[in-house]
């Protein structure tokens, strides 16, 4: 926030970058019209063809499924749309391919994770306490840990302990309608294929090292970081993190500009720049595991809050506010 607030001081015209693109709605209108057709080639047509379909699972299945997951992301900050029931209509889009019930859960936990980022109990990003003891820094156990990704988002939402909203139902419903419509144009081999690119694409794809990336310490002292490899094309730019959390009213495609207008507050921070390498060194370095997140209490995160409003109004007290 402090350098959120330092930027905007230097440079305002970055609030001119907030809003919405709605070229988001096109972008998950063909990719889950796409997703839907090879879910029928591979259902109905190429019924024996297993081991392409496994390939183009891995490539394109498992992109689309991440794309997906972008589109979710846009939407859940009101970014794709005007309004936020639009953008909850949208999210429900992007489930489309996607054969479990994920936007309007993501949208409720995701904004409470940067509501509370690294607080423990109230960030449903954060491992569990059994996730760091178990796993630590042993390798096969991380890889493990990266394959079961998909699984361990829903045991930490479950352990939040929250009953489901009334959008959750609706995305159930809308999912399970979706899914039994699927089964009967696609065929069960077509609903494996997007079960399939849903594990894939959360677990071992490359892109899916961004879950990694955000908020794994790889230097010290420093809690989020952005990824500026060539993967930010295909992907709606999800690798520049730092300028989403400094401003999440910018839109996916607005986002590099931040850094382009504001590079001293960015291009001296750490970043990466491969995600195979951010996975390859996540596994095969026994510094790096679960535990590699900054945790703090709830009474220190109110502390932090509490010193920006501070600093704030003195802010404004000496400009004569």
């Amino acid at each position: 926030m402090k350098r959120k607030l330092s930027i905007l001081k230097r440079y305002p015209e970055i609030e001119k970058l907030y809003g919405y693109d709605t070229s988001t709605i096109l972008i998950v209108t063909f990719s889950s019209a796409a997703q839907i057709f090879a879910a029928y080639i591979f259902g109905k047509i190429l019924v024996d063809w297993n081991i392409f379909m496994m390939i183009y699972c891995f490539f394109l299945g498992a992109s689309f499924t991440q794309l997906y997951g972008v589109i979710i992301h846009e939407a859940t900050h009101n970014l794709a749309a005007a309004t936020s029931f639009q953008n909850r209509l949208i999210g429900l889009l992007a489930n489309i391919a996607l054969p479990f019930p994920i936007a309007m859960s993501f949208r409720r936990y995701h904004l409470e994770h940067h509501t509370f980022q690294g607080v423990i109990g109230f960030d449903p990003d954060l491992p569990l306490e059994w996730e760091k003891k178990l796993i630590r820094g042993n390798s096969f156990l991380k890889f493990i840990w990266i394959i079961i990704y998909p699984i361990m988002y829903v045991v930490r939402g479950l352990a939040m302990g929250k009953e489901p909203c009334f959008w959750e139902y609706v995305n159930w419903v809308f999912t399970i309608t979706f899914d039994v419509l699927i089964y009967h144009f696609c065929g069960m081999r077509g609903l494996l294929y997007l079960f399939l690119s849903l594990w894939v694409g959360y677990s071992i794809h490359p892109a899916a090292a961004h879950f990694i990336q955000e908020h794994y310490t790889f230097d010290d002292g420093q809690e989020t970081y952005s990824y500026y490899g060539i993967l930010n094309l295909f992907f709606m730019n999800i690798g520049y993190h730092n300028e989403h959390h400094d401003f999440a009213k910018v839109p996916w495609s607005n986002l590099p500009e931040i850094r382009k207008i504001a590079p001293e507050f960015y291009d001296n921070l750490a970043y990466h720049t491969s995600w195979f390498m951010v996975h390859w060194n996540f596994i095969f370095q026994k510094q790096y595991g679960p535990q590699s997140r900054v945790g703090r209490t709830v009474e220190d995160h109110k502390k932090g809050r509490k010193l920006v409003k501070t600093i704030l109004n003195e802010s404004k007290i000496l400009k004569g506010e």
